[in-house]
C-alpha cells in the first residue's frame, strides 16, 4: 500500500477569509484539552472551572516562551533580522519552549490558588500530549518539520521552495509530523490508561510518565530530522528529552521504589 503525503497549502481559503491551518489546529488542540481535562479533573475532585481559567495562564505563556526558545537556537539569523523576532506568524516556534513555559504558568497558577502542582499536572498530562498529536499536523500543512529523503512506500512530497538547498533534486522525506503524531495519540492512550488504573494514582504519576513516553518517541524522531535546533554538534531536542527521560524516571522511582511523594506546595 502507498501513501504519499502532499500538503493542499498553509492556508483554507473560504471567500474572503484566510485561515493559516497551523492557527486552526492548535485553536482545535487548545478546546478539545479544556474539555478533556475539565472531565478528568471531575474524577479528582477539582474544581472544573479552573481548567478554563489555567488554560488562560498556559497558553498566554506557552506561546511567547515557545517563540524565545525557537529564536535563541535560531540567534545567527535573528541578530540581523531583530523585526522578525515578533512574526510568529511566519513560522518558528518550539514544543519544548511551550511545555517549559506552560509548567512555569502551571506552578505559578497552583501556588496562588493553594492547589496540588502534581496532581493538577496530571490531569492536563492527557490532554497536552493530544494537543500535540493534533498540533503536528500544521508541519504537514507547512511542509515543514520533515525527515531525510526517503523511498518508502510512505513519504511526503515537499515542494521545492521548502526543501534545503543541497537536496532540490529530492522530492520525498520522512513524514516526521506523522511518526510524532501517531507516537504522541499512543501516549495520550498509555496516561488515559494510567489515569484510570487505581495502581497509579499518586500524583505526579502521569507527569513523569508523559516525560519519559514523550521523550523516548521525540528523541528517535528528532534524530530523522533536517531542521533540528542545534547547540554546536548537538540536537537540542535530543538533550532535553534526556534530561526529560532522567527527570521522569527520579520521579517514578521516588513515587514507587522509595514511596515518597513529589515535593508540593500543599506539602511544603
Amino acid at each position: 500500500m502507498i501513501a504519499t503525503f502532499q500538503s493542499p497549502g498553509a492556508t483554507l481559503e473560504l471567500g474572503f477569509i484566510s485561515l493559516r491551518w497551523y492557527g486552526l489546529l492548535i485553536a482545535l488542540a487548545v478546546f478539545v484539552g479544556i474539555w478533556l481535562s475539565q472531565r478528568l479533573a471531575r474524577q479528582r475532585q477539582i474544581n472544573p472551572d479552573l481548567i478554563a481559567d489555567l488554560a488562560i495562564w498556559l497558553v498566554v505563556a506557552a506561546i511567547p516562551t515557545a517563540r524565545l526558545y525557537y529564536v535563541v537556537f535560531h540567534w545567527d539569523f535573528y541578530q540581523k533580522h531583530l523585526d522578525q523576532v515578533v512574526q510568529v506568524w511566519k513560522g518558528g516556534i518550539a514544543i519544548h519552549g511551550a511545555i517549559l513555559g506552560g509548567m512555569l504558568a502551571l506552578a505559578v497558577f497552583t501556588y496562588v490558588q493553594r492547589l496540588s502542582f502534581w496532581q493538577v499536572a496530571d490531569v492536563i498530562a492527557p490532554s497536552l500530549i493530544l494537543g500535540q498529536a493534533i498540533g503536528r499536523w500544521g508541519n504537514f500543512f507547512n511542509s515543514e518539520a520533515f525527515g531525510a529523503p526517503t523511498d518508502l512506500p510512505w513519504k511526503l512530497y515537499i515542494p521545492v521552495s521548502q526543501r534545503p538547498p543541497q537536496l532540490m533534486h529530492e522530492a520525498y522525506y520522512h513524514p516526521t509530523f506523522l511518526y510524532e503524531s501517531l507516537w504522541n495519540l499512543g501516549v495520550f492512550l498509555l496516561l488515559l490508561w494510567l489515569f484510570r488504573h487505581p495502581r497509579y494514582q499518586k500524583p505526579g504519576t502521569l507527569l513523569m510518565a508523559y516525560a519519559i513516553a514523550y521523550s523516548v518517541g521525540r528523541f528517535w524522531i528528532e534524530g530523522l530530522r533536517m531542521d533540528s535546533l542545534m547547540l554546536g554538534s548537538l540536537r537540542v531536542a535530543q538533550v532535553v528529552s534526556l534530561v526529560a527521560i532522567a527527570l521522569g524516571a527520579w520521579g517514578l522511582f521516588r513515587l514507587y521504589y522509595q514511596g515518597k511523594p513529589l515535593p508540593d506546595w500543599q506539602t511544603a
